[in-house]
């Protein structure tokens, strides 16, 4: 039985000739503090209309100090984008009585890495 490939096959891709990429992360506690607490204001403030946006934030403040290979990651999503789906899911939780969560995770998780990139 043959294991699974651990890299997509792309054209051309050789994991043997190519060295694993090295990650890399520079954030620091303090940097964090100051967009954590801005983005809990703006959602505590705004009584969660705003999380959108402060999920932007900390997702920016993530990638900017995300190095993959030497290259820097950078997150293109905007709350206004985020904001008619956040609604739509919002709705769905109520209407399914939560169950709509185990699909919003990773409905989230698909939005923010379609959103992210390198610089």
């Amino acid at each position: 039985m043959n294991a699974p490939a651990p890299y997509p096959s792309t054209p051309g891709f050789s994991p043997a000739a190519s060295p694993a990429p090295t990650f890399r992360f520079d954030g620091g506690a303090a940097d964090y503090l100051g967009v954590a607490i801005v983005a809990f204001l703006l959602t505590l403030v705004t009584l969660g209309l705003a999380y959108p946006w402060a999920l932007c934030m900390v997702q920016e403040w993530r990638c900017h100090h995300t190095l993959i290979g030497g290259r820097r990651l950078r997150f293109t999503g905007g709350g206004l984008s985020l904001l008619g789906l956040w609604i739509k899911w919002f709705l769905l939780l109520i209407v399914t009585l939560g169950i709509y969560s185990f699909w919003l995770v990773p409905s989230l998780n698909k939005w923010i890495v379609e959103h992210t990139e390198f610089e």
